[in-house]
């Protein structure tokens, strides 16, 4: 432990070289002069020399600060006996300048500040403090879509009619004042990890970017406490606490962002919006109102959420800081599937010895030590869940990053791993308890507006878009159909976009509205044990896209027929019910864009009777009735063969 330890401190700050070092160790610990050897080795080297380092790394120039540079710097005569650094970034081993820059060569404190960074890690100074070790994580994380905005700036420019395409790529900090730019600005750029972080404190719900302290910042009740008393004393009395930087992050590092538009954070822990006033539910169970105001209603939580597991239980670093590679949208940069956990027979798996340097690095912070075991990798890019393993019985587990409880991944069930009809379905769209729902928004600017402020910019302008929303609900997820080269999968649907845009209130030009109805893939993140029944998925208007409503099967004269009855008044816009995806058993116009994805619609009118066939077979046959179970292997044409003379089949116009 000790030459490890050693190691550890010599050689941390070369990203690439710690390692390659480490791997060599693990792979030839019992061979104790190559292990000795591969620590001796760079250890005389970095003796010798004494002098900065400089490496080219991922296409970023890279410089380190000399090894006995750190012992001198001047940083520590005032910053005495400071504490709560996190292992790996404690200025024994790295400085205070590698993160905090400045000159540490004066105890001029004006000259030695000079320069300072005050809270490192944000995007524009990432390159000279967090960048110069770990250059392969900035370079991912500037590609990344919670950098970028790419997929949200698309959308709305294409709605807006200031593009022709959904899947043209952006960056939020290029955008301009076009209507559509300046209506994200108004409404949208808070949640972007360029968004600097300007002021200390830990990371909380009101918490929006900071760059690499988005995740990585972390106060215990010490440095809260340090910083609080060094306010309090007119900024004279120093903090003896630092706050932590490192890989342990919760779920409120999540929050700020993610429980906005689809309300993921909100819909993990069980809440869901509600246009309520705080005041209107003081004393009031079964509500909650977070930091920002908004007043939640309890829904029930998602299975995960329950059992304690955190968002990056699932959701690693190759997903969270993204790969490099330049998506358009969010779910073609999520490779992580339920199946790679909840797997059928075998799992994906990769030996600890042939891990990515990312990932060792991880499993290094976390002190993991099932170096002997296989661990779980994603199907769709192979990258490793090193949180997981699978014991020599065959049998696979998750170690849990909040306090390392050890979950046993159970495989799929029988009845999943063996239905050949809904092979096509996502898990998510049986396995979610309920998604939200926003519908009849109306957006329109206001020019007059004095104290309009710009989420982009974070200053005060004159004129505003504002956002006027009818109702919010949820309900369990509609379905729709992704399309693509991958083949035909049914995955949940959301009202994404059921909205007016006043464009004319921007641009002056009278009667310029845009209406559009658009639905949105979606993963709820309230997943459940149990299924959804199959009504709630074959004979449900919600679900098929028609709207809430009464959706019966009538029979008259050996004749059974649908009949859907909305519960919304038509939308004068488009003669459509306010919250339908789709009319009832209607072909829709093939020019009407009606998703926010172009490899994402509602279902055909051939695949409507398709589902309420099976819909009408319900209305007699149990769900766990012989015949339907057999429906599930065998699909439902051969046991059409077989009916009953009692059978009465939907009949379409």
């Amino acid at each position: 432990m000790y030459i490890r330890s050693l190691a550890n401190k010599i050689v941390y700050r070369n990203n690439l070289i710690v390692n390659l070092f480490l791997k060599l160790i693990m792979k030839n610990k019992k061979n104790s002069l190559i292990y000795i050897l591969a620590v001796a080795i760079p250890l005389i080297i970095f003796l010798i020399f004494k002098t900065s380092l400089k490496t080219q790394f991922s296409d970023v120039d890279v410089e380190y600060v000399s090894i006995n540079n750190i012992g001198e710097e001047s940083c520590l005569q005032c910053h005495q006996d400071t504490k709560g650094y996190s292992k790996y970034h404690n200025p024994e081993l790295i400085g205070c300048i590698s993160c905090h820059l400045g000159n540490p060569n004066t105890e001029i404190k004006e000259d030695s500040h000079n320069g300072m960074v005050l809270i490192p890690g944000n995007l524009s100074d990432a390159t000279h403090t967090c960048g110069k070790c770990h250059a392969d994580e900035l370079r991912k994380i500037e590609h990344s879509l919670m950098t970028t905005n790419s997929g949200l700036i698309a959308v709305d420019k294409y709605f807006f009619g200031e593009a022709d395409s959904l899947d043209y790529h952006y960056h939020i900090k290029n955008i301009k004042d076009s209507p559509s730019d300046k209506h994200i600005r108004d409404l949208c750029a808070n949640c972007h990890l360029g968004a600097e972080k300007k002021e200390f404190g830990e990371i909380n719900q009101l918490s929006r970017g900071g760059g690499c302290n988005a995740c990585h910042l972390n106060y215990t009740k010490n440095s809260k406490s340090d910083l609080e008393n060094y306010f309090a004393s007119g900024k004279t009395n120093l903090p003896t606490f630092h706050p932590s930087t490192d890989v342990f992050m919760s779920n409120t590092h999540c929050f700020g962002c993610h429980s906005r538009s689809s309300r993921i954070s909100t819909n993990y822990e069980g809440w869901q919006e509600t246009l309520l006033d705080a005041s209107e539910v003081v004393g009031k169970s079964n509500f909650k109102v977070f930091e920002d105001e908004r007043v939640y209603t309890y829904k029930g939580e998602d299975i995960h959420h329950t059992k304690g597991m955190l968002c990056i239980d699932c959701h690693s670093s190759h997903e969270v800081m993204g790969d490099g590679k330049t998506y358009s949208h969010e779910e073609q940069a999520v490779k992580l599937q339920c199946a790679d956990c909840h797997f059928n027979e075998k799992p994906n798996t990769i030996a600890y010895g042939d891990l990515d340097n990312e990932s060792l690095l991880v499993f290094l912070h976390r002190e993991y030590t099932h170096t002997d075991k296989p661990i779980l990798v994603a199907e769709k890019d192979k990258h490793p869940l090193v949180n997981t393993f699978v014991d020599s019985l065959g049998n696979a587990f998750l170690i849990g990053k909040k306090d390392g409880t050890l979950f046993d991944l159970k495989p799929q069930s029988e009845i999943c791993s063996k239905d050949n009809t809904h092979k096509n379905v996502s898990c998510s769209t049986c396995h979610s308890s309920w998604t939200s729902r926003c519908i009849g928004c109306h957006n329109e600017f206001d020019k007059n507006e004095a104290n309009a402020f710009d989420l982009l910019d974070k200053k005060y302008v004159t004129g505003q878009w504002k956002e006027y929303i009818a109702e919010f609900s949820s309900s369990q997820p509609a379905m729709g159909v992704r399309e693509n080269d991958e083949g035909k999968h049914i995955e949940p649907a959301i009202p994404g976009m059921i909205m007016t845009i006043d464009k004319g209130s921007y641009t002056g030009k009278e009667n310029d509205n845009l209406f559009h109805r658009l639905y949105a893939p979606n993963s709820p993140h309230t997943t459940t044990k149990e299924v959804r029944d199959c009504k709630s998925c074959h004979s449900s208007s919600a679900t098929l896209g028609y709207g809430n409503g009464e959706l019966v099967y009538t029979i008259n004269n050996g004749l059974g027929k649908w009949v859907f009855t909305p519960e919304y008044e038509k939308n004068p816009n488009d003669g459509l019910p306010e919250d339908a995806w789709i009319p009832f058993m209607k072909e829709v116009d093939k020019d009407i864009v009606n998703s926010t994805r172009i490899d994402f619609r509602p279902f055909t009118v051939k695949e409507q009777q398709q589902l309420l066939l099976v819909g009408a077979c319900l209305q007699c046959h149990n769900d766990d009735s012989k015949i339907m179970k057999e429906s599930l292997v065998e699909g439902i044409t051969p046991l059409l063969k077989k009916l009953d003379n009692q059978c009465i089949l939907p009949t379409w116009e």
